[in-house]
């Protein structure tokens, strides 16, 4: 499931996989694999640049509370795809770009989006 990931959504080589099977994160990644199911049933093929599944467009539609959707601005496009289905699907949204940060985002840049959306402030 790693592989399939990393080489038919992330995009990677398929060589990648194999460098990376000898790399310690390697039992990580094999540990969260059974959860990739669920990520591909969710969001389909809208981290390729797909429009989202009608039931879940209509879904996150409904959401009436303040929402905020972030990704990083270094993240890969297909994960910012993501992101972005979402945030547009979302009615009352405040969608940010943390600037310099991957999809693993350096808790001393989110705590502040987070005090700021919480606070009522927007971007």
């Amino acid at each position: 499931m790693v592989k399939y990931f990393m080489t038919r959504i992330v995009g990677a080589p398929a060589f990648i996989t194999v460098i990376m099977r000898l790399m310690p994160a390697w039992s990580k990644l094999k540990a969260a694999a059974p959860t990739l199911r669920y990520d591909l049933t969710v969001l389909g093929d809208s981290q390729l640049g797909q429009p989202l599944p009608d039931e879940l467009r209509k879904a996150l539609g409904a959401i009436d509370a303040p929402t905020l959707v972030a990704d990083g601005g270094k993240s890969p496009a297909w994960m910012r795809n993501g992101v972005q289905a979402v945030a547009d699907s979302i009615p009352n949204v405040d969608r940010r770009t943390l600037p310099g940060q991957t999809h693993q985002v350096k808790a001393g840049v989110l705590a502040p989006a987070l005090i700021e959306f919480f606070a009522g402030k927007t971007a």
